[in-house]
């Protein structure tokens, strides 16, 4: 079991940014893929950024070239770097851990969740 639990949110301005910290309890920390979903008001939870044990990174569309997912299996810890903030990027932040490497996009493919950490962008 590889349980997470996030921290780093806040509120910043656009254009800022902001890093965010999973830091995962269980001895197979390095073995799982982590993964970064977000959900704003009424919305879905939706995709945003990936890790795979071998450290490949996937991302969805909206973030590539602005949010770096990176992993240190020392820390037992992922981070999810955002910078240009926009308004569109504020929701809750959940970290998400799972083992296996395809479909790192699906929600489901996913087997601990964290709590979530509020992101909050003004414009």
């Amino acid at each position: 079991q590889v349980q997470p639990v996030e921290s780093g949110g806040g509120l910043v301005q656009a254009g800022a940014s902001l890093r965010l910290s999973c830091t995962a309890s269980g001895r197979a920390f390095s073995t799982y893929a982590m993964g970064w979903f977000r959900q704003a008001p009424g919305k879905e939870r939706e995709f945003v950024a990936a890790i795979s044990w071998r450290s490949n990174t996937y991302y969805t569309d909206s973030v590539k070239g602005r949010f770096t997912i990176s992993r240190d299996n020392a820390k037992t810890t992922v981070y999810l770097q955002m910078n240009s903030l926009k308004p569109e990027d504020a929701a809750v932040y959940y970290c998400a851990s799972r083992r296996g490497p395809s479909s790192m996009a699906s929600r489901a493919e996913y087997e601990y969740w964290g709590q979530g950490t509020q992101v909050t962008v003004s414009s």
